[in-house]
């Protein structure tokens, strides 16, 4: 198959789910796949199965989302800045709830659902002002970020509410950012959200309440973690939040869905030595996987192609015209060649779905495995040559 494209394992994916799904259902928990993660087709599909509803963020991962077989009734809506365009297809496709980021956007959902001679369902994202402990390019519940609404206008907004007559206010959302690993940030999270909703309803709690998702996956060493630890995330909930019979708890899981159950494959066109650096250049970039120069974030890299004991370090490089173009610094790997294969680990959230046409590079193609069969398919669904 010809490099560069990202490979996804179906069984660790169906075993990641099982183990989600067995763990949430422990507490009757509700599970919405974060589709911003990796909206591959057939990967939505797969998620879809396990009756998980579906989180977006656009109007295009609402329509994705459906056409991969979610329910719309299991379909939430968030975004700090929803077009009227897609707001209306939301309402139009009658999706589950919509997740009102500020007080403008609350104003406009209303009049489009009165335009539409409808009432909407929404719930009001609130900024609890919690630091996730991860980087701050992904992290979403503190004052220096740009998401949700302060306290103070959730508490307005609630109090009066009757003023939005065409919306009915299911409840409350948060979201403090990605890849949090620190159990103890969920703990403080679940802490701050007993303190909102009890200061928001004095005289009773919200019947939904959505905790997002964040979890993280272990990026350093993927083979000793396939799984993420979903017996602990969920478990710290169970123990602080402080949850009514009538609440519905709703979590919206990504990454730690999807992370490890991808890897992108990659061949070396050239080798050189600059200085005391030795250089892997290969033919996927951050067109392909652009955290590495987003967020400096780290992914394990091996080489399949040899098993040479030699070892040296290599800065792993793409053939895109920009210096930040770097997949791996000091990687330790054998003594590498050109045309050995690649694999960059951990790829299965956040590399197809950030990948771009810079310097118009194609986007790469996929396939899937499934134990030891491999289905090769590529974006317009026929077979791969070579």
């Amino acid at each position: 198959m010809k490099t560069p494209y990202y490979q996804y394992d179906l069984q660790l994916l169906r075993q990641t789910l099982d183990a989600a799904t067995r763990e949430a259902n422990k507490y009757g928990y509700t599970l919405h796949y974060a589709v911003k993660a990796n909206a591959n087709p057939v990967i939505l599909n797969e998620i879809s199965s396990y009756g998980l509803g579906a989180d977006c963020v656009s109007g295009n991962e609402i329509s994705a989302a459906l056409s991969g077989g979610f329910n719309p009734k299991g379909i939430v809506f968030a975004g700090v800045g929803k077009t009227d365009e897609e707001i209306e297809l939301a309402i139009a496709r009658g999706i589950y709830c919509i997740h009102c980021e500020s007080v403008q956007e609350l104003m406009t959902i209303q009049k489009i659902a009165s335009a539409m001679q409808t009432t909407a369902n929404v719930a009001l994202r609130v900024n609890p002002n919690v630091d996730a402990h991860t980087h701050k390019h992904i992290t979403t519940g503190t004052m220096a970020n740009k998401f949700g609404l302060t306290v103070e206008e959730a508490r307005r907004i609630i109090k009066n509410f009757d003023r939005y007559s065409n919306l009915n206010l299911f409840g409350l959302h948060f979201h403090i950012g990605s890849q949090i690993t620190e159990m103890n940030v969920f703990e403080e999270l679940a802490q701050r959200v007993n303190e909102l909703q009890h200061d928001f309803y004095a005289n009773g709690e919200p019947a939904y309440l959505n905790l997002g998702g964040g979890l993280g996956i272990n990026y350093q060493n993927p083979d000793s973690e396939l799984i993420p630890p979903f017996m602990n995330y969920f478990d710290v909930f169970a123990r602080n939040l402080n949850r009514n019979s009538w609440q519905s708890i709703h979590f919206e899981l990504g990454r730690s869905l999807v992370g490890q159950c991808g890897k992108l494959v990659t061949r070396v066109l050239y080798t050189k030595k600059m200085g005391s650096k030795n250089f892997a250049i290969v033919d996927a970039g951050m067109n392909a996987l652009i955290r590495p120069a987003l967020y400096g974030a780290y992914h394990r890299i091996v080489n399949t192609s040899t098993s040479s004991s030699k070892m040296e370090r290599y800065e792993v490089v793409g053939p895109l015209c920009e210096s930040t173009d770097i997949l791996g610094t000091n990687v330790l790997m054998p003594v590498t060649q050109r045309n050995d294969v690649l694999e960059v680990l951990s790829c299965g959230a956040y590399a197809e779905a950030m990948s771009s046409r810079i310097n118009l590079r194609d986007i790469p193609d996929y396939c899937f495995t499934n134990q030891l069969q491999e289905k090769t398919i590529t974006k317009t669904g026929a077979p791969l040559q070579g």
